[in-house]
């Protein structure tokens, strides 16, 4: 019974056999140079993408660029004083369970990471990508590789800042001629205002609206929304991560 337990959170659930191993990449912890705030990854980011694949019969293994011991954004915390995540039950569920704390404790670095033992690549957002994923070579090139070979490749939030950046093999940007999303202008406003000052270094969409031949689309503030463009998976903000492990589970039934 304990080694059930120890594998609860990252195994393929309900008894299932194992249908591959998708690989979630989240940031290490920093400091924000606009706030000062000690910043991390989004709890949602992790864990309801995290309950979408290992239902579907998926394992999950977690990394990080320096591997290590992850912390979580304060504000994605439902346990945290501010109530500002309290409804998110998921979170709550896994962050009482030994073996997610477990696998936050100990992500494996991403230069030990063998692309070829996956099936897929998701990246957790937060406020630590928008400064540690943000021009990190190795992070982007493990994007691309997995693009590159057809895997569904999927991005959240502000992990969607190396989207500006990646290239492919061949120079041009991996997201020409692409439609996607990340964290919109309006909900920047919306985390500015709340805090009374400007939380980010710069803006997503911004950037993303500066590139040449590619579409950045994003809904209404905190509306769910994923869009899937060929094997590129992108959500909007926290409230679409279940949609987009959705639809890269989709594309693995394929």
């Amino acid at each position: 019974m304990s080694t059930l337990i120890e594998k609860i959170g990252t195994a393929a659930g309900h008894g299932q056999a194992s249908k591959g191993k998708i690989l979630m990449i989240a940031a290490n912890p920093s400091v924000s140079q606009q706030t000062g705030w000690p910043i991390g990854f989004w709890a949602a980011e992790l864990t309801h993408p995290l309950l979408t694949f290992t239902e579907a019969g998926y394992e999950v293994e977690l990394a990080s660029p320096n591997g290590g011991k992850l912390a979580l954004d304060s504000f994605s915390d439902p346990r945290d004083a501010s109530g500002y995540s309290a409804h998110d039950i998921i979170s709550l569920g896994y962050l009482n369970t030994p073996s997610f704390n477990e696998m936050i404790e100990n992500t494996k670095k991403l230069s030990d990471v063998n692309a070829n033992d996956y099936v897929a690549i998701f990246l957790v957002g937060g406020q630590s990508p928008m400064y540690t994923f943000k021009g990190n070579e190795e992070v982007m090139n493990m994007f691309a590789k997995f693009y590159e070979s057809g895997k569904p490749t999927a991005a959240v939030c502000h992990s969607t800042t190396i989207l500006t950046d990646t290239k492919l093999s061949n120079g041009k940007l991996l997201v020409e001629g692409k439609t996607w999303t990340g964290f919109a202008n309006s909900e920047e406003d919306f985390a500015d205002q709340a805090v009374g000052m400007k939380i980010q270094p710069y803006r997503i969409e911004d950037n993303a609206r500066k590139l040449a031949n590619t579409t950045f689309k994003v809904m209404p503030p905190f509306t769910p929304y994923a869009i899937k463009d060929g094997n590129l998976v992108t959500g909007q903000q926290q409230n679409s991560g279940k949609e987009a492990a959705e639809l890269v589970v989709e594309m693995l039934k394929k």
